[in-house]
């Protein structure tokens, strides 16, 4: 119940009213759906971009942590304590860049609720000064209706899992790889876009909408900090 409030007074109200207040000056619901996803975007921006440089220097360790793992491939405690050392060595923190993962979880599940609920009209938590619509015309742009599933936006946001999923690929790797960093990596990079799209074509099209947007936006910070920084770490010959 404490939790339950603490997700409802902190994600889902602010972000209910957020997305009615939007619409109060914005009357297309598609529009709103695109500003509040940039919003929660440029809000998590310093979070993001910490996980995205954390995960531009793993791709960049790779062929290093292959190398230890053929060096100490029968001896998992002695590999262990090497790539730990790895870590150390370029201040690397593996972990750090599930932080965001887990932020955006219970932000998306929040974003569900919200639009689902928003785009059925059922607007009902609202802040005082919130003005409530008569209604909320769930149609984007006139022509895509985004209270029900839209198998195109669906498509659309596996698509760009996919590109951000190839641009975290390392590049001109000749190093060794073991079956199962390769089997965690087909998956990342093709399994899980197709899992994505299963999922979208079901959900109301407004939450497609706001996962490709923040998609794209994820790729637009990956493409900066790719272009901005040069390899954190040297690849191994």
């Amino acid at each position: 119940m404490f939790l339950t409030t603490i997700y409802n007074e902190a994600i889902y109200r602010p972000l209910l009213n957020l997305l009615v207040f939007f619409y109060h000056y914005i009357p297309d619901i598609g529009v709103v759906i695109v500003l509040l996803t940039l919003f929660i975007r440029l809000l998590m921006a310093p979070s993001f971009h910490k996980s995205l440089k954390s995960q531009k220097a793993m791709t960049d360790l790779q062929p290093k942590l292959n190398e230890l793992k053929e060096k100490y491939k029968n001896d998992k405690e002695g590999q262990a304590r090497a790539m730990m050392q790895l870590y150390k060595d370029y201040q690397i923190n593996p972990l750090s860049s599930c932080l965001p993962l887990l932020v955006q979880f219970p932000i998306l599940i929040a974003l569900y609720q919200v639009f689902s609920k928003a785009l059925n009209n059922h607007l009902s938590g609202l802040y005082s000064f919130v003005a409530k619509p008569e209604t909320i015309n769930p149609f984007f742009l006139h022509f895509m209706d985004l209270s029900k599933p839209n198998i195109v936006l669906g498509v659309l946001a596996g698509l760009a899992q996919f590109w951000q999923s190839k641009m975290m690929l390392p590049k001109n790797s000749s190093a060794p790889q073991d079956a199962t960093a390769k089997a965690i990596q087909m998956q990342t990079t093709y399994f899980l876009p197709i899992v994505s799209v299963v999922i979208a074509i079901k959900l109301p099209a407004g939450l497609p909408l706001y996962w490709l947007v923040t998609t794209l936006f994820a790729v637009g910070q990956q493409y900066w900090l790719a272009k901005r920084h040069q390899p954190t770490v040297v690849k191994a010959n």
